[in-house]
Order: structure tokens, then sequence, then C-alpha cells
């Protein structure tokens, strides 16, 4: 480990074990617009309606002022995350655990805990690996545990292309698959409700003269999300278990493959591949 790393460490350690909660009466208007966003019907959620078992992450936003805002539209580090010194940050991992639905019109809480923070250092260079694990409660019981990982990466060089991952081509031996236009609407109604402002998301001047990329990345929790949508059309049972990898970005205006296998023994395979059949994303699901 470098001194620079072992220095920030120094810093971060005492982050780990840390807990914020977040309060969300979970407001019928907001739930609404959610429903909207993914084209549920609006006026079908009622008072105490329970709604969807992954919309978890639709609420319990965190709020930084203004003046707390990094250029990228994330919150300076140590406001509501730990000061990890590098710039860039992305969505990798989730493994979710699910007893129960979020009800609607009904206060529910987010206990959100830094599970650890690990350097490493691969291909692309040093990186940071934040794993937050949050638990969802509401009328007194616990609905849901969800582990998240973000990556944390150096800033790309004026000029150059973020590191690319190596691509591997996805599995076309699936019993099922939907092709999903990742519109900008669909991105900017789903940055809006979940209140992030991360320019990537929605400033492709930044997102390419910045950042590298070739155009505004798609977020990765409507990724995620899109990828549960599709296997619940085909669900055996209630949502109990999933976990998720991502592994290449996604780029706005694309289209993209969500392809998965039958359900088999309570358990489903689901993949997602962008326009030229690069794997981007996997995650496996069990139902009861």
């Amino acid at each position: 480990m470098s001194d620079a790393i072992e220095d920030a460490m120094k810093t971060l350690r005492p982050w780990i074990g840390s807990v914020r909660v977040i309060e969300d009466d979970i407001a019928l208007p907001m739930v609404r617009r959610v429903a909207a966003t993914f084209d549920v019907d609006p006026d079908s959620i009622k008072q105490g309606s329970e709604l969807p078992p992954h919309w978890f992450t639709m609420f319990f936003a965190d709020i930084a002022r203004q003046n707390q805002l990094r250029e990228d539209g994330h919150a300076q580090g140590g406001v509501v995350l730990p000061p990890i010194p590098m710039p860039r940050r992305m969505g990798a991992g989730r493994r979710l655990k699910l007893m129960a639905r979020l009800r609607a019109g009904e206060k529910a809480a987010r206990k959100s805990e830094v599970v650890d923070i690990v350097p490493k250092t691969g291909r692309s260079g040093s990186i940071y690996v934040l794993t937050l694990r949050n638990t969802y409660e509401q009328g007194g019981r616990v609905l849901g545990v969800d582990e998240f990982d973000a990556i944390y990466r150096e800033a790309t060089p004026p000029g150059q292309k973020t590191t690319a991952t190596v691509p591997v081509k996805a599995p076309n031996d699936q019993a099922w698959a939907d092709t999903v236009l990742l519109s900008e609407t669909l991105n900017f109604r789903y940055s809006a409700i979940t209140w992030n402002a991360h320019r990537i998301h929605y400033d492709s001047i930044y997102s390419r003269e910045i950042e590298g990329y070739p155009h505004t990345v798609q977020n990765g929790g409507l990724t995620m999300h899109l990828m549960i949508d599709a296997a619940l059309k085909r669900a055996p049972g209630e949502l109990r278990a999933l976990s998720a990898r991502l592994m290449s970005p996604l780029f706005v205006g694309d289209s993209v493959s969500i392809r998965g296998y039958a359900a088999k023994d309570g358990k489903m395979r689901v993949f997602l591949a962008d326009k030229n059949g690069t794997l981007c994303g996997e995650m496996d699901l069990e139902f009861g």
C-alpha cells in the first residue's frame, strides 16, 4: 500500500461502522411520480398500498445543500459519505434480501452503515471500494437489507477516454429477452426522483470532456431497476433476494437487451447486453 493510500486510510477507517438514519414518509405524490416513471398507473396506488418489492431505492434520498456539492454533482466527501480522495464514483454491485414490501403513505426509515472501505490496485490504476449496508424499516419491522458497492477512481486526464473494461460477449442462449431504450427522459426522471445530481447522467459535455465517456452515462441504479422489472414479469413467486454486478457503463440513447433464463427451483439468472452484444450486467434472483 502506497504512503498516500495509507495516509488516506487513516482518515477513512474511523468511518467504518458509522451509521446514518434517514426518515421518509413514502408520500403518495412521490410514489405516484415513481409509478408514472415506470409506466405503472399512478392512480392505482392508494394510502397503504404495497409497493413493488424493489422500490426501496426510490426513497430515503441523501440530501446535501447546494454549497456542499462538488463540481461533478456528488456531495463533498464527509457530508453524507466518507471523504474518499478520488473523484469518480460508480455503482458496481448489490446484494439485497427482502422480507416485506414498503407501503405507500406510511413513515419508514433507512439505516445506512459504512461496512468497509478497501483500497485496491488493478489494470485501471488505484481504486477504493466502498460498501454500504442499508436496512429498511417500517411499522416496527425490518423490510429489507441492501448492501451496495461503489467504486471510486482517479480522474481521467484531460483529452483522454476513460479506461474501459475488457469486453466480454453476453450469453445468447436465453429463454427470454426484452429490448429497452435507455431514454434521456427516463434517465432524467430517475435522477430527479432519487435526487442524484451526478453530472455524468445529464450533462453530455461534462461526461465527454471531463470524465472521458463517449456520451451521457446511464444511471447504474436505474439499470438494475430495469433488470428487476424484466425478471418480475416472469417471476414464479415473491422476490426474496438478489445479487447483481455491473461490469461496463451504458450510455443514454442506446437500446439494450435484458436477457434471462427460465426460473428453476425458485431462482432466475438475468444478464444485460449493450448494443454491441457486450455483457454489461448480471443478476441472480431468488423467489419464494
